[in-house]
């Protein structure tokens, strides 16, 4: 009599070699392609603090008051959908409580338009669909996945170029551990504008093209280590005017200053949250799912294999056949 499987048997074992190997896809397949940088971001961060500002209207420097910078990033959904890259729409403008609340954003005190666009698996960037600026660097508005201890080069929009940020070990924020990164930037001039000589000490000299000079008291960023998102960031900024061709700061009228602006408590708390969700992803499908699929594939497929290869009553397959008895001895 030939044996057969039951068809129970087949469909467990089907089911778990099926489970088996959407597991192996999971981990060392669709895990790493899921890192990937989110192509529609619709984010708001906030900094504050204390500082000072060049108020035009009182032709001086106001001091001890509070600064306030808004970042708003917006995918553009459209165009990397087109590219393949993450393309993104950044919106920064810092108040003083005279702009505040500004109705519009060119009512701000400062206001910067850009165009960031990277590699969204690298965080590298891409010199391509109307970028702006041309920016380089390996850390901007987020760090690559898989943050490493060790020194980024983050780019420094004001700068104009890349500042070297020191790995300084873990620091939680909200309760959430992240990798602390600092760096500065020493006095550097980076333009020029035209401004009454009055401004700059030379009262006798109408109008000159005054020197900006800019420097980083402090940068701190704190990143999530699996996304590289940003749970918290500072920055000490200074911007200064100096007479054309001045090698001192003796005269220099200060346009805005802060010993320390950071992220205010609810943007740390949203980064935060939006670190925890981005993992709690990635961590269903390179651990969770992979884990659960591979053992209950291992669980079903065993039981399917014995289901196939055990004896059911009734079945002589794989018996011996019974002696045969000779012909003469049954007469």
């Amino acid at each position: 009599m030939r044996r057969t499987a039951s068809p129970v048997s087949l469909v467990l074992l089907g089911i778990g070699t099926f489970l088996l190997v959407l597991a192996v896809m999971l981990a060392w397949y669709v895990e790493p392609r899921s890192q990937r940088t989110p192509i529609d971001t619709d984010a708001t961060t906030v900094f504050t603090g204390q500082g000072s500002y060049f108020d035009a209207k009182k032709v001086k420097t106001v001091d001890e008051t509070k600064l306030t910078i808004t970042r708003k990033v917006r995918g553009d959904v459209a165009d990397s959908e087109a590219s393949g890259r993450a393309i993104w729409d950044v919106s920064t403008s810092v108040d003083t409580p005279g702009t505040l609340p500004a109705s519009a954003t060119h009512d701000s005190f400062l206001w910067t338009v850009e165009r960031w666009v990277t590699d969204r698996k690298t965080n590298a960037p891409v010199h391509c669909c109307e970028e702006s600026p041309r920016f380089e660097g390996e850390a901007y508005l987020k760090f690559p996945f898989n943050v490493e201890q060790r020194a980024y080069r983050w780019w420094d929009s004001t700068l104009g170029a890349t500042v070297e940020l020191a790995f300084k070990g873990g620091k939680k924020i909200q309760g959430h551990e992240g990798y602390r990164f600092t760096g500065t930037v020493d006095p550097v001039r980076t333009g020029t504008r035209q401004v009454p000589g009055v401004l700059v000490g030379q009262p006798e000299r109408g109008q000159v093209l005054a020197e900006e000079w800019y420097a980083n008291s402090g940068i701190e960023l704190v990143a999530d280590q699996r996304t590289g998102r940003i749970l918290f960031a500072a920055i000490g900024p200074r911007k200064t005017l100096r007479a054309p061709g001045a090698t001192t700061a003796e005269n220099e009228v200060v346009l805005l200053r802060s010993d320390r602006i950071a992220f205010t408590e609810e943007t740390q708390k949203a980064q935060v949250e939006l670190a925890r969700a981005d993992n709690r992803k990635l961590r269903l499908v390179g651990l969770t799912a992979p884990v659960g699929a591979g053992a209950l594939g291992l669980l079903l497929a065993a039981a399917g294999t014995v289901m196939v290869f055990r004896r059911r009553p009734g079945d002589t397959a794989g018996l011996p056949a019974p002696a045969r008895v000779p012909e003469t001895l049954t007469r």
